[in-house]
């Protein structure tokens, strides 16, 4: 497509609704049923109300943009047209109108509109026909939540990926269920359930989810004839009551069992019992549930042991198992003698760490049954006999530290009973598959003798579709199959915690094995429906879909529109970890889609992951890393619709705040690929998709936020300017930049303190990357690094109190606070620091802000301010004042309470957000986790603080300043 395009700016390039998609994005993290993250696991895949927001601004144009077709709009037109935007995203990112076709076709209309008057601009020009929108391409397609958001929103979604579990995923998100809308199901109704209310029509994926359930079921159902005599109930007998008077009324009773526990073991290293497998157990406890308390005892007798179930509370050292400290390693049950770990490592290298069941968690009338362990129990699980395992070998982050002990390929993570379940479960994939093709031509459904991989519609394409959720079940029950996983003895959560509590692979010691046929997490009977209603309401079946296996350095973007969310550096190895899952998967879906499944484990030597291990080095990783996402970048770039900014995800994470600002190494190196490729920065958008604001731990190596980069081509003629230049034009735009950031114009919502750093890298980085080199005093191009300090260096001079017109106890009070903290320091200093801030300590005393006495100055903390505080009787009040007593309000009172009294000094509301903001981030520095986060919490609850204030003005005093919510 020509590159004389007129592009009118969008939505997203100018200003977002920041706090509702926030928000909304923090509570999608606690919805699962229904929500397509409970489909498959994916690591790091980004909430849907992000996704939604980000592509919703990236396809409306800007009603102020100043580009053609808005030229003529007055400020006050263009306000109150973005505030209509404004209000669809915020109806739009909420749960609840996933599916809400009133609010998805506000949306859609307006993504109709934009694209209309675009085509206006561009009348005659190849690819811009009004009726028709642009298509859109995720080339790192990974969990699926942006190409599926995209279909939502009405554009035709295309989705790529190098891995062949996230093809799948996409494959299973927006190209199957579009192929068979709007058809019933075809499966009998599995036998016992009444028939129920005859549907007259199946919308959507309906149908196609009902029938994910009955041949779910069948599958279960299945599995327990052949299978079933692995997974006994146990029989309540008087024996077992006699110790346990909780049993007593229900002897007799037979019970299925939710979980088996087990220990991990070696020999003894004490000589006189090397001839006996001890445990190695990191926790003896069962349930901490309050009057429900029940732990395992270990019971020696001479040369030989058996574990017994009490209830009640046990003493701290029985309660950690025969654990000897976090680096300790174990204790010998008989001896006491040390078990290192370098001696475990040796037996696991040997092949010789065993199991043995420890205890039994049955299924009770009011929760759960804990029961000792029986010898009749553990020789039924050892009988199973496997007829298949997958022997792929762990790799990477999958290995961290379970190869130490012998653990080195997939079959190894599952005890026998788990192999057979899964094989088995595997197997019945395949069966269950023709039942459907089968069931589906009785029922009328035509043949076209084509596969779903070759593009087929009939009967046997729709067998291969039921097949993949089936896959999907056997791959989430493989989740919770697994010696990785533990059993967690929460009073609020008593289950078995899955295989992947983070994205690795770590060696558990004593672990838990669930029932796949209980009625209990990480069964059949609880997976089946939970798929089924992910496929009947939330994925779409209006518009086309595709998914396809492919690098994203190559693939044909053919003027599509691009949002993406691309590997982050070294923080996920999405090859190694997803070889959990496609060594099932494989198993079960090979020969429906035999090219996706050629490779015997998932595709790694070519993943976009600065990964030493693979590379040689971690120069060499890093410098793949930057080579190929320069190449996939530069992809985007020349392909990419030229209407369209592309947005880029990126998660910020090692993250260091120091004297010269925020910086990250993959952050960096991130950012250099994308300017290398020919990118200019339009926008960044800082959205809380990892955490809510008050898990946030200050300092912390965590995934906080994802940057949304929002670029565009830069201009072939971009000339090159000098440093001098460069830091001109900073402190020109940034002052105003940041304005806006903290909320300080056109009522925009305030970026977090926790988010301003990165965030206000984006209009500093919009000054670099669209020349097109700024060079230092000796001629050569700066780097990327070395550009960020001077970006972060203007972000601290705006922000620190001696550049804005802060009263001079203020500025006292921060200069103190950042040498002292909340602690006394000499009255000498205080005094002399006090002049030449031109003010006195007397002066900031009788504010109300310093105790002085006894030769020492200290700051009052927030919580020791008055609560009957009332600035408009207060003769002295610096912001320092203002601030802390807020803080106290908010703290104590909540946001109504310091609300009103925000509304009582209006006029010091845009001070009192920049003084929070500064000393965020010096609390950050010195890693003040407690007062960064107070800081924090304030500029987060702002909106709510000066609506409140609103109200009150309104009320009482009819204060009009703008408070800037």
């Amino acid at each position: 497509m020509s590159q004389n395009i007129k592009a009118p700016k969008k939505l997203i390039e100018v200003a977002l609704p920041l706090d509702d998609i926030n928000a909304a994005a923090a509570r999608e993290k606690s919805i699962r049923h229904g929500h397509p993250s409970t489909l498959h696991l994916w690591w790091a895949r980004r909430p849907l109300a992000a996704a939604r927001a980000v592509l919703f601004a990236q396809m409306v144009n800007d009603p102020g943009g100043e580009r053609g077709y808005y030229a003529g709009k007055t400020k006050a037109q263009a306000d109150a047209e973005r505030e209509e935007l404004f209000k669809i995203i915020r109806e739009l990112v909420l749960w609840e109108n996933t599916n809400n076709e009133e609010v998805l076709n506000k949306a859609r209309a307006a993504i109709r509109k934009s694209w209309r008057e675009t085509c206006e601009l561009n009348k005659g020009k190849s690819g811009f026909d009004p009726d028709k929108l642009p298509a859109f391409h995720d080339p790192f397609a990974g969990g699926g939540a942006i190409p599926l958001e995209a279909q939502r929103l009405g554009m035709e979604s295309h989705a790529s990926d190098l891995n062949p579990v996230a093809v799948l995923i996409n494959k299973a998100m927006i190209e199957i269920p579009p192929k068979f809308a709007g058809r019933k199901p075809v499966g009998p109704i599995p036998e016992g359930e009444k028939q129920g209310r005859m549907e007259s029509d199946w919308p959507g994926a309906t149908g196609l989810a009902e029938d994910v359930r009955r041949y779910g079921h069948w599958m279960r159902e299945e599995a327990f004839k052949r299978i079933g005599h692995l997974y006994p109930q146990v029989e309540i007998t008087a024996e077992m009551a006699k110790e346990r008077p909780d049993l007593k009324g229900i002897v007799g009773q037979k019970l299925t069992v939710i979980a088996w526990l087990w220990a991990r073991t070696v020999r003894s290293p004490n000589p006189a019992f090397s001839h006996i497998a001890v445990p190695l157990v990191s926790s003896f406890l069962l349930s901490t549930k309050k009057g429900k308390e029940a732990y395992i005892e270990p019971v020696v007798d001479a040369n030989s042991y058996y574990f017994s179930v009490k209830k009640g509370t046990p003493s701290k050292d029985s309660a950690r198992g025969t654990s000897a400290g976090k680096r300790g390693g174990f204790r010998c049950i008989f001896s006491d003698a040390p078990i290192d770990y370098n001696y475990i490592r040796d037996e696991g290298s040997a092949g010789r760490i065993g199991t043995r069941l420890m205890a039994i968690v049955a299924e009770g009338v009011r929760g759960r049954i804990y029961l000792s362990a029986t010898p009749e129990l553990e020789i039924i699980a050892n009988s199973a006999k496997p007829e298949w395992s997958p022997d792929v070998k762990l790799h990477g982050k999958c290995r961290v530290n379970v190869s130490n002990y012998g653990l080195d390929v997939y079959s190894d993570l599952f005890t026998p009973r788990q192999l057979v379940a899964l094989t088995t479960f595997s197997n019945l994939v395949q069966e269950a598959r023709v039942k459907a093709v089968n069931d589906a031509k009785i029922t009328g459904m035509a043949d076209d003798g084509m596969g779903i991989d070759e593009g087929g519609f009939g009967a046997g394409a729709y067998g291969d579709a039921v097949a993949v959720y089936l896959g999907f079940i056997v791959d989430k029950v493989s989740e919770s199959l697994s010696t990785i996983c533990t059993w967690s003895s929460s009073p609020k959560n008593e289950l078995i915690v899955s295989t992947f509590r983070r994205q690795a692979i770590p060696m558990t010691w004593d672990f838990g094995e669930a029932n796949p046929f209980a009625n209990s997490s990480g069964s059949l009977e609880k997976i089946v429906p939970a798929v089924s209603k992910v496929i009947k309401t939330s994925l779409c079946g209006s518009v086309d879909g595709n998914a396809i296996q492919f690098d994203a350095r190559t693939v044909n973007l053919s003027d599509r529109v691009v949002s993406t969310d691309p590997p982050y550096y070294d923080n996920i190895g999405y090859a190694d970890l997803s070889d959990f899952f496609y060594v099932w998967s494989r198993r079960a879906l090979k020969s429906i889609f035999p090219s996706l499944y050629s490779t015997l484990a998932v595709p790694k030597a070519e993943e976009l992951v600065a990964t030493p291990y693979r590379h040689g080095s971690k120069e060499e990783a890093e410098a793949f890393f930057m080579n190929g996402m320069i190449c996939a970048i530069n992809n985007f770039a020349n392909q990419a619709h030229p209407s369209f900014p592309v947005t880029i995800y990126y998660a910020f994470k090692q993250s260091e705040t120091k004297e010269t600002g925020t910086t990250s190494t993959g952050w960096e190196t991130f950012l250099e690929a994308v300017i290398q490729a020919g990118f200019g920065i339009t926008g960044t958008w800082p959205m809380r998709t990892e955490r809510g604001a008050r898990s946030i731990g200050i300092g912390a190596n965590a995934l906080a936020s994802s940057i949304i980069l929002v670029c565009r081509k830069r201009d072939n003629s971009a000339e090159s300017i000098s440093r001098r230049q460069f830091q001109r034009e900073l402190r020109e735009i940034l002052p105003e930049a940041l304005e806006t950031m903290i909320g300080g114009k056109e009522g925009a919502s305030p970026v977090a303190p926790v988010d301003l750093a990165q965030a206000s890298i984006g209009p500093g980085m919009a000054v670099y990357s669209k020349y097109a080199a700024v060079l230092n005093q000796d001629g050569n191009p700066m780097s990327v690094h070395d550009a960020l300090i001077l970006i972060n260096r203007e972000i601290t001079d705006f922000l620190t109190p001696d550049s804005g017109s802060f009263d001079n106890d203020t500025l006292f009070c921060s200069t103190w606070f950042d040498q002292y903290g909340w602690k006394a320091g000499p009255f000498g200093e205080a005094d002399t620091l006090s002049r030449a801030k031109g003010t006195s300590v007397d002066g900031v005393q009788e504010a109300g802000v310093v105790q002085s006495g006894g030769g020492k100055v200290r700051l009052f903390k927030w919580d020791e301010y008055p609560d009957d505080w009332d600035p408009k009787k207060d003769n002295r009040t610096p912001v320092w004042e203002a601030l802390h007593h807020l803080i106290r309000a908010l703290n104590k009172d909540g946001e109504s309470v310091s609300g009103g009294l925000l509304a009582r000094m209006p006029e010091r509301a845009e001070a009192i957000r920049q003084l929070a903001y500064h000393l965020y981030t010096l609390c950050e520095r010195k890693k003040w986790a407690d007062d960064a986060r107070a800081y924090n919490e304030l500029i987060t609850s702002w909106h709510g603080i000066a609506a409140a204030s609103h109200e009150v003005g309104h009320l009482g005093t009819q204060c009009t300043l703008d408070l800037g919510d």
